[in-house]
């Protein structure tokens, strides 16, 4: 409803403030069909933004921020992104560009660009799903074995992963690319194949940066994952039916999947928060923080 959005909108602030403070985020955008009135129907968007470290030891609380949007402009990730220094890692969508660099002039901004594998390898496995291909089934391997590295380092300090990376994963990084630059030649340059080939080659440098700094992953997986309950709600309910609407999903969304990452149960969480948010001090908002509100209930439960 209109009036809880309006109360629960403080927390959703400092959540999305709460996630850039951290040296590496997550980015991604999902459609979502927005009804309007005798207009007839457009494609809206979710964007999530994603904190999360624990994979490299660092067990700050994760947190997720949805925002909404009627459109996929690069505009909306600039301003939900405003004033954040760091990585984004994020798929090759050309809208979070103007993050990283300024569209005249090429001078970087504090954004840096962190590549996804999962991304590069799906590309050929959907050429694989539709018919055999020695070339794809070869590019899935090579990158199956970056994959296979990160299974042993999960949980490891952000030294010990690049270390690692440095040792493993980078001489077959260095191999692959002259592979992949070598299948492309002789092929039509639209042709599936090659563009899943360049997917990677176009971005190598933001592709081969999680061997860099430890703090980074190989893939954008994580922030897949915070997105999943936004796909079976969509199976759900298809649709919003307003921009308010959308606003109000992408907080609810931002509380519940946040409640979620942390182990705490959401419906426990909402119930108490909206019994107390109206009469809570702004400038305490801290404490109903899902993993805070947590601890603060089990210190009261040990005491």
């Amino acid at each position: 409803s209109r009036k809880l959005a309006w109360l629960m909108a403080p927390l959703g602030e400092r959540l999305l403030s709460y996630i850039l403070e951290a040296p590496k985020i997550h980015g991604d955008e999902t459609p979502v069909t927005l009804l309007q009135g005798k207009d007839g129907s457009h494609t809206a968007y979710f964007w999530v933004y994603l904190r999360d470290s624990r994979s490299s030891g660092d067990m700050s609380p994760p947190a997720v921020a949805f925002r909404f949007t009627t459109g996929r402009g690069s505009k909306h990730p600039a301003a939900h992104l405003a004033g954040y220094r760091g990585y984004l890692q994020a798929d090759g969508y050309a809208g979070y560009n103007a993050l990283y660099h300024d569209p005249k002039t090429k001078a970087p901004r504090g954004v840096t660009e962190v590549g996804c594998w999962a991304h590069a390898r799906r590309k050929f496995t959907d050429i694989l799903e539709k018919n055999p291909s020695p070339v794809a089934a070869e590019a899935v391997v090579r990158i199956s074995e970056l994959f296979a590295i990160e299974r042993d380092i999960k949980g490891a300090p952000p030294d010990e992963r690049r270390r690692v990376r440095q040792q493993l994963a980078r001489p077959k990084l260095a191999a692959l690319r002259p592979w992949l630059e070598a299948q492309i030649q002789g092929l039509s340059s639209d042709s599936a194949l090659a563009k899943a080939c360049r997917y990677p080659l176009n971005r190598w440098a933001a592709m081969v940066r999680y061997c860099e700094d430890g703090l980074l992953e190989i893939s954008n997986n994580l922030v897949e994952n915070a997105l999943r309950g936004v796909a079976l709600g969509r199976r759900n309910w298809m649709f919003v039916g307003s921009t308010t609407g959308g606003d109000a999903s992408a907080l609810f969304y931002s509380l519940a999947e946040t409640c979620r990452l942390n182990g705490v149960e959401p419906e426990a969480w909402f119930t108490d928060v909206i019994a107390r948010i109206g009469n809570h001090p702004i400038n305490r908002i801290d404490e109903l923080l899902p993993w805070r509100w947590q601890a603060l209930r089990d210190t009261a439960q040990a005491a």
